[in-house]
């Protein structure tokens, strides 16, 4: 963990493009809500295949619009150089100049994966491209991506992002510190240099947090899994539950030196502000 603490604290909110003029109107005032904690910058995510381009894109310049720092995510699955190019160019034209570099997923009933299979290649393309004129962010996966063949495939899968020319990493979410600490100290061995940011999931339903930790890997530690199945429908006693257990994880990782935290906020404001007034940040 040594070499995390000498990069500068970096504090961001993750959201997702919404799809109706109601959620844009939702979000804006989440994102105004947000903004007063003073965060680096906002993150869009971005729909399996580009699903989402232009709602990502409008989302992005609606956040810039009200005076916030943005930064869109770009997967490259299905999509061809010209197509990641032209997104490219249209960020840069409108002065986006951090992008989060993802595979991303295939939407269902898609056979073939495109130009690019892997990240580190979207990240390659990039640099060679644009030199550097983004900062890109790529995803780290503590508890290993649920597709690796092994942990040693990750970590290399990730060592090949940053050698092809990544700034810093958001990790997925987790909720046991120590596979953080040993994701880190593994790259450290590894002669990686940059700042690893943990992404942070509030609580606030089991149903929805059990079929996102199924699906991306993300391990629910069994007695934080049994105190949330015991709660059943009620939705106090989780938010109250999930309130300590993320307050005590965040303040662990800032403790032992992690660079900043990143929030996925799914587009609500309470939990999340909670959380940072209970880190006294």
């Amino acid at each position: 963990m040594e070499s995390q603490k000498k990069f500068a604290r970096t504090f961001s909110f993750e959201f997702f493009p919404p799809n109706t003029p109601e959620g844009s109107d939702k979000l804006a005032q989440t994102a105004k809500q947000l903004a007063q904690l003073k965060p680096k910058f906002f993150s869009v995510t971005y729909g399996a295949g580009g699903s989402t381009r232009e709602r990502t894109l409008r989302a992005v310049l609606d956040l810039r619009a009200a005076g916030h720092a943005a930064a869109p995510h770009i997967s490259c699955v299905g999509s061809s150089r010209n197509d990641i190019r032209e997104i490219l160019q249209e960020y840069q034209s409108h002065g986006i100049r951090h992008v989060v570099a993802l595979r991303g997923d295939l939407p269902s009933g898609t056979a073939t994966s495109g130009e690019f299979h892997h990240a580190n290649e979207l990240v390659a393309f990039i640099r060679n491209e644009f030199a550097g004129q983004f900062h890109i962010e790529v995803a780290a996966y503590p508890e290993y991506h649920p597709q690796a063949r092994s942990a040693q495939d990750d970590l290399l899968n990730f060592k090949r992002k940053v050698e092809a020319g990544a700034d810093s990493a958001i990790t997925q979410y987790f909720y046991n510190t120590d596979c953080y600490f040993h994701f880190v100290d593994e790259c450290e061995a590894m002669g990686l240099k940059l700042p690893i940011v943990p992404g942070i999931m509030p609580i606030a339903r089991f149903s929805q947090l059990a079929r996102f930790s199924d699906a991306c890997g993300a391990e629910i530690p069994r007695w934080i899994r049994k105190k949330l199945e015991g709660y059943s429908d009620d939705t106090a006693s989780i938010r109250a539950f999930g309130l300590d257990v993320v307050t005590r994880l965040c303040d662990d990782l800032l403790a032992a030196g992690a660079p900043g935290l990143h929030f996925y906020t799914m587009n609500q404001a309470g939990l999340t502000t909670t959380i940072w007034q209970r880190l006294g940040l």
